[in-house]
């Protein structure tokens, strides 16, 4: 089947709902107006409805037809980014300094859409649980709604989640079978050195030089101690030092980015870099400081979920619009911990067309609005199919 009928009867009402939030941006744990605009909605349409959940969190509860205990998680992200926009929509944002650049517009309006669609047929034997999660951007909102008994509250035999990425052609879905998305974690180096004339180095303790050499160690543990076969990403992403060019400086900073893909590897790479650490403090004289802080685990999918969602997926586009070995993606996603909570899958939503070329955290980045029906018709796809009347 292509997408529901119904649902593209009021695709203009999903890119009203969703230019109004690219208009009105909120970041983490700010989205008063979003939530808002969420929980009108779904008590409009009749959906039992609980707000203030981590904060600006917002979950809808749809009944079906019938006695089922079966129930589903669907999960869309809210926040924005702290980008200015420079593209040039008829929406664009009024916010200064706030953007939507990574498409939680569009997420939010897609399972609106689904959540319209569901409460309107109820054409299903279970429980529907709508997500709509804050703080997706570096705020561990996900994290904070489980913390919170999200699951024990609103029970979910499996949770499910969307993303969109334009890198990805439109309209296609994308998933694999286990890591979908990385780990994200941050390394801060602080080497304290000595500082002195640049014409009398020996009279120093250079920590730019020290910095260079932890450079490149930190790239052989790639090449000479990660396994081959499993994903990692080391990127020295700042190097700070000195105030002129005739000087040695006392000190220098390093941060680093680290993205993995199994926990084996992420522990193995934490432990690296500070032996390398506290080996460069030993060869040059110098102290180093070493902070190593995990952020989101990996975004790994459970084997049955996926197999789940391809099926209802290739219901709505056709088996030659779904990809379900796509690589893997080193961005993170706090979906993670939903996924460590309850089994689940998060699936990719193709955007990309020759209009939309800019990807995700890009200033002229903007969501495309020809994939919101495509996006609920999966939702309310996989709802019946997972929960049907007669089943």
């Amino acid at each position: 089947m292509p997408v529901y009928n119904r649902i593209t009867e009021f695709e203009d009402d999903m890119r009203a709902w969703r230019h109004e939030i690219h208009r009105h941006p909120e970041l983490c744990f700010e989205e008063v107006k979003t939530a808002a605009i969420v929980a009108d909605k779904l008590k409009e349409w009749g959906i039992e409805t609980h707000e203030g959940i981590a904060k600006t969190g917002v979950v809808g509860v749809i009944k079906g037809q019938g006695s089922s205990t079966r129930s589903i998680g669907i999960r869309a992200d809210m926040d924005a980014l702290p980008m200015q926009e420079v593209g040039s929509p008829s929406y664009k944002s009024v916010e200064d300094g706030k953007m939507h650049a990574c498409g939680h517009d569009g997420h939010t309006a897609i399972l609106l859409g689904a959540a319209k669609y569901l409460a309107e047929t109820r054409n299903f034997d279970g429980t529907v649980n709508v997500i709509f999660q804050p703080a997706e951007e570096g705020g561990a909102g996900g994290d904070l709604m489980v913390k919170e008994g999200l699951f024990d509250r609103f029970e979910c035999d499996a949770v499910y989640g969307l993303h969109n990425l334009p890198n990805f052609p439109k309209g296609t879905f994308n998933i694999r079978h286990g890591a979908l998305m990385a780990a994200a974690d941050s390394v801060k180096i602080t080497i304290n050195g000595v500082g002195g004339h640049a014409a009398m180095p020996q009279m120093s303790k250079d920590p730019i030089a020290v910095g260079v050499q932890i450079y490149n160690a930190a790239q052989a543990i790639l090449t000479r101690n990660v396994d081959p076969i499993h994903m990692a990403v080391i990127s020295i992403t700042q190097f700070h030092a000195g105030t002129a060019g005739n000087v040695i400086p006392d000190t220098a900073f390093l941060n680093a980015s680290v993205r993995t893909t199994d926990p084996a590897t992420r522990d193995l790479i934490e432990r690296r870099m500070g032996e390398i650490c506290t080996a460069m403090a030993a060869m040059h004289e110098v102290e180093i400081e070493f902070v190593y802080k995990r952020g989101y685990p990996a975004t790994v999918n459970h084997d049955d979920q996926v197999d789940r969602v391809v099926r209802a997926a290739e219901a709505i586009v056709g088996p030659d619009m779904v990809n379900a070995n796509c690589d893997p993606v080193m961005g993170s996603e706090d979906f993670s911990y939903m996924l460590e909570a309850r089994p689940g899958a998060y699936i990719f939503l193709g955007g990309g067309d020759e209009t939309h070329v800019h990807s995700v955290h890009h200033p002229e980045f903007d969501f495309n609005d020809e994939t919101l029906t495509i996006g609920s018709s999966l939702w309310a796809k996989l709802v019946e199919q997972e929960m049907p009347r007669d089943g």
